[in-house]
């Protein structure tokens, strides 16, 4: 029986990747690493040190120890500068609606202070739980971000519902034993196949959603 909703939120609740996407741009550039939207794109849902792994490697270099720290500050700043998020068109009253019958909770690769402030400023009182990339040590695609949701959720995997619009998050979900329904937002359709369920829009989506209700 469904009693909870797990969602992520970069590209499900808040139009946001590509202010995320410009930060990693910048700060990598600093240092002589250039890569695009897109590469981070396809690695969305990774937490700061799987962005920072996945990139240095592509790049044939090791990071050192200190440079998730460096690369997580760096980061944060050129987004706190420069975001201009919003919600998609819907679900905050959509969410509104989903808490009179089921727990809610985000899981979410970004870090603590962004999600929390995106959160507190778009969704204040909506979630019960929030994990952000810095509260697992492993983040997407490990089955952790989302397990780890679920507990604090007071419920079993089975008893949750993740909503996702990445590969990374899609396979963290499904390894945690999670139904996942996906929506595109930033990559196409044919990326999201893992999905138990892949819709078409965040119309759809919200849609879908209502009729849960």
């Amino acid at each position: 029986m469904l009693k909870g909703l797990i969602f992520d939120v970069d590209g499900v609740l808040m139009d946001s990747m590509p202010y995320h996407a410009d930060a990693w741009v910048q700060a990598f550039g600093e240092v002589g690493i250039h890569i695009t939207n897109m590469d981070i794109y396809e690695i969305e849902g990774s937490n700061h040190k799987g962005v920072v792994d996945l990139i240095f490697h592509k790049a044939g270099m090791e990071p050192d120890t200190s440079d998730y720290e460096v690369f997580l500050i760096k980061k944060r700043e050129n987004f706190l500068r420069n975001n201009r998020a919003e919600p998609f068109k819907g679900m905050q009253m959509c969410l509104k609606a989903l808490k009179k019958k089921y727990k809610l909770a985000v899981a979410s690769g970004a870090d603590r202070t962004i999600v929390n402030a995106l959160m507190g400023q778009f969704y204040p009182g909506i979630f019960e739980a929030i994990v952000s990339g810095e509260d697992v040590t492993r983040g997407k695609p490990d089955p952790e971000p989302y397990l780890k949701a679920a507990l604090k959720l007071g419920l079993e995997p089975e008893e949750c519902m993740v909503i996702e619009n990445a590969p990374l998050g899609i396979k963290s979900a499904k390894m945690a034993g999670i139904y996942c329904v996906a929506v595109p937002t930033y990559l196409p359709k044919e990326k999201l196949m893992g999905a138990d369920m892949v819709l078409t829009d965040h119309a759809e989506l919200i849609a879908y959603l209502s009729g849960l209700i």
